[in-house]
Parts: structure tokens; C-alpha cells; sequence
């Protein structure tokens, strides 16, 4: 980076900085910026939030790696964030608290909510040191000689300092920053790619077994087997039905109709934006020398592609899409304390927290964190359990707790074991998805049916009349 290029980046951390700036009147307000976003605001939070830089890199070496084939992946977010937007997304408006514990404290008991917080705290934990961890490894080869633990802190505490003031409206006021530079300069990335290697250089870059492979074969392909994005696929649609980060923003909305329309449209955007890093990466081969280590590739696309001082903006776009994620989960985390666990429950204890959790996912990242994908994953087992419990709690009055219950504990048993007896080079996954979601719903059904109902009636449930 050239003096251009740290004053682009200087400059975009001066406007978050300055636009994160509020005002905190309340815990609400802190919490779910009052429940007042409309859809512009909801839809930026909500793609900015999903957009982060774990999955930017792994996406991008999948491009690298596989070519075009690799579209497959941002699929797994289109079809999983529709699958939220059909189940859960009014359903969640509807009950409109603090944190998505709180469902599982009121259908069910209070010991099931401590139980459904502990699993998600667990989870967000890891989320949150691999988006540390992806961060780091951003900026790695714009500081060689600082050690990780290092960079690594002085990232999180940028990122601490940007949001910790405002609260949720701080993280909204970043997304949309974030929002409008990736909009604008990921199709840029993508034009330029295009113009650079050449309409036809995908069938020449890529063996063209890649490329025209049979559905049969591309099952098991060694480039992205589509045995692997199917288990994604029925991952996301059912851990983000739980995700307490986009519970957080579901409960910022100003309505229900709001929230349904920012998250449908957020699926659409997210699955064009990640596209569109997949496709870049897959021309950045096509045109450029190889590289040694395809996790590099959108650095390398933008240090290649874009002119001095618009290089540091790009750079500054991969520390906006780290910011906005960590901001909004460890929000979420600091609402769940607050909620759950009556801790922390003044604007200053919310301050507190966040930067506890803050030294928490830190050090994570250092001490837990190897490779990015895998263990982003893996952080899915503790929300995949709470499946079943959720949408029942929604959805189908006659779940009982016991059903609740036992659901969770067979599915944590069984993603464990899955990890534990296969392995991820087995391919856990598999049966973990496959086989432990149908498991957990039956689980929960069969329970359910089998002891005694609760007579109480809940005003957010399927089929209720709304006031």
C-alpha cells in the first residue's frame, strides 16, 4: 500500500468512526436501536452482517479452486436465508424481544432458555474468533513483521472502538457504510476480472471436467463435491432460524412486514455479492500468475485490479465487512447476557460485556482457530440442536418441553459424535446434517406426543389472532 492507499483506508475508518457516533437513551435503544429501522437501514444491517470475511475468503479460494462450479456456494445462503424468510422471519418480529433465548424461556421453561443462550453463546464464540482469525490473515501481508497476537488485538480493538459507544445503531450506521462499498466495488472486482482475462478464458483456466461434469459426478467432485454443499445447504436453513444476530435485527425492525422484506431481499443480495467474489477469483486465475495460497485471492484482486488509493477503499471493504459482522454478533451476545442471564443490563454493563467478549473471541481466534471453514462449521453443531425446539415453539402448539429437551441433547450428541467418530476428513458433515436433522425433529415430535401438553397459549404463535 502506497500513501494513497492508507489515506483510501484512513479515510473510510474516519467516516465510520464518525458516522457510528450515537447517542444511547436506553437499553433498548443500545440493544435493538429502538425498533425503529425501516428497510434500507434493515436490509444493509442484515446483508453486512452476513457478509463477513470467513466466508469472503473461503468462497473466493473455492472460485480459485474450482472455477465456476463454485456458484454452488452462495447458493447454500439464497436458499438458506428464503428458508428463514418463509419460517421464522415474521414469527420472530411477532415475538420481538431482546434475544432469541427468550423464545425457548417462554414456551418452554427457564432452564431450557439458559440451555438454548449457553449453546448460542458457545457458537457465536467460535463464529466470532474465525472472523478475528479471516481478518488477521487479511492484513497479514500489509504488516509481515507484527506478530498475529498482535495485529489480531490492535483489529479488534479498531473494531471495539468504532461500535462499542452506540450500540446496535453504531453497527447499523457501519453496515450501511460497508454496504454501499461493497455494492459498488465487488461488481468492480468482477467487470474488471472479466475485461482483464477475457470473455473464454473460464474454459481454458479451468479443466473442462469442471465445467461440463455430469450431476452424477460432480456428487463427489474433488474440486467442490456437491455432497458438501448439499449438507450446507440444510445447515443454513436450519441454524440461521436460531441466529441470534439476526434475531437482534429482526427485532430492530420497525414491523413485521419490514422484516420479512429486508431479509427476502437480503438473500437475493447476499447470493449476488458472494457470486460475484466466486467468479472474480475464478478470472483473477484465469489472468494472473498462480498464487500460493488461494485464501489470498480477493487481496490479491484488489492490490492487482484497482489503482492506487482505491486499493486502501478495498482493503478498507474487507475490514468493513469483518467490523459489521463481529459488531453485530457480539452485540447479540451482549443482549443475551442481558436477557438470559440478568447480566449486564445497564448501558454500561452492555459497554462492559461487549468488550469482554470482545478479549474472548481474541484470543479464540489464536489459540482455537486453525483452518477458517472448518472450524466455522463445526460452531454450527450447538445451534443446529436447537432446530426442532424453534420452530415447534413457533409453529406447533402441542411440543412439549420434554420434546424440546430431548431434541437438543440428541442433536449436540449426535453432531459431536459425527465430529468425533467420522472426522472432517470422513466427512462428518454428512451424516450430521443428513441424517441428525431428521433425527432431531423426530426426537422432539415422538417426545412431544408422548407427555403431557401445556394448556397455555402464546399471542406469537402460528394461528393466533393478531391484535
Amino acid at each position: 500500500m502506497n500513501t494513497l492507499d492508507v489515506a483510501g483506508f484512513a479515510l473510510v475508518l474516519v467516516v465510520l468512526v464518525w458516522v457510528g457516533r450515537h447517542r444511547v437513551t436506553s437499553t433498548a435503544d443500545y440493544l435493538v436501536a429502538g425498533r425503529s429501522l425501516g428497510l434500507w437501514p434493515l436490509v444493509a444491517t442484515l446483508v453486512m452482517t452476513e457478509f463477513n470475511t470467513s466466508t469472503l475468503l473461503s468462497f473466493s479460494a473455492a472460485g480459485y479452486r474450482a472455477g465456476p462450479m463454485a456458484m454452488a456456494l452462495p447458493l447454500v445462503f439464497l436458499v438458506g436465508l428464503l428458508f428463514y424468510t418463509l419460517a421464522v422471519a415474521r414469527a420472530w418480529k411477532r415475538f420481538d424481544r431482546l434475544s432469541v433465548a427468550e423464545l425457548f424461556s417462554e414456551r418452554y421453561d427457564a432452564s431450557m432458555g439458559r440451555l438454548a443462550s449457553a449453546l448460542l453463546l458457545l457458537a457465536m464464540t467460535g463464529f466470532s474468533a474465525t472472523y478475528v482469525k479471516s481478518l488477521t490473515l487479511i492484513f497479514v501481508p500489509l504488516a509481515p513483521a507484527v506478530p498475529l497476537w498482535l495485529l489480531s488485538a490492535a483489529l479488534s480493538a479498531i473494531v471495539l472502538g468504532v461500535v462499542v459507544g452506540g450500540g446496535l445503531n453504531s453497527v447499523v450506521r457501519s453496515d450501511q457504510v460497508g454496504f454501499l462499498l461493497t455494492i459498488v466495488l465487488l461488481p468492480t472486482l468482477l467487470f474488471i476480472g472479466w475485461k482483464t482475462a477475457g470473455a473464454h478464458a473460464l474454459s481454458t483456466a479451468f479443466p473442462a471436467d469442471q465445467l461440463t461434469v455430469s450431476p452424477v459426478a460432480q456428487w463427489n467432485h474433488p474440486a467442490l463435491p456437491f455432497r458438501f454443499v448439499t449438507t450446507l445447504i440444510v445447515l443454513t436453513c436450519f441454524t440461521y432460524i436460531s441466529a441470534p444476530w439476526y434475531g437482534q435485527k429482526i427485532f430492530a425492525a420497525k414491523d413485521a412486514r419490514t422484516a420479512f422484506a429486508a431479509v427476502g431481499i437480503s438473500a437475493v443480495l447476499i447470493f449476488l455479492l458472494y457470486g460475484a467474489v466466486v467468479l472474480g477469483a475464478a478470472f483473477y486465475r484465469a489472468a494472473e500468475r498462480p498464487l500460493a495460497n488461494p485464501d489470498t485471492v480477493v487481496p490479491a484482486m484488489i492490490a492487482a485490479w484497482l489503482p492506487s488509493g482505491l486499493r486502501g477503499v478495498g482493503i478498507a471493504m474487507l475490514f468493513t465487512a469483518a467490523l459489521t459482522t463481529l459488531a453485530g454478533v457480539w452485540s447479540a451476545m451482549a443482549a443475551m447476557l442481558a436477557a438470559d442471564f440478568k447480566v449486564a443490563t445497564t448501558v454500561r454493563g452492555q459497554r462492559s460485556a461487549i468488550a469482554l467478549l470482545a478479549v474472548l473471541c481474541w484470543l479464540g481466534a489464536n489459540l482455537l482457530v486453525d483452518d477458517i471453514l472448518n472450524r466455522l462449521i463445526l460452531a454450527n453443531i450447538p445451534v443446529a440442536a436447537l432446530s426442532f425446539a424453534l420452530l415447534a415453539g413457533f409453529h406447533w402448539r402441542r411440543a412439549t418441553t420434554a420434546g424440546a429437551w430431548a431434541s437438543v441433547v440428541v442433536g449436540v450428541a449426535w453432531g459431536v459424535g459425527c465430529f468425533v467418530v467420522v472426522g472432517e476428513a470422513g466427512g462428518y458433515t454428512w451424516p450430521w446434517a443428513m441424517y441428525g436433522v431428521p433425527l432431531i425433529f423426530a426426537t422432539g415430535i415422538v417426545v412431544s406426543l408422548l407427555t403431557p401438553a401445556s394448556a397455555k397459549r402464546y399471542p406469537w404463535t402460528a394461528g393466533t389472532p393478531q391484535p
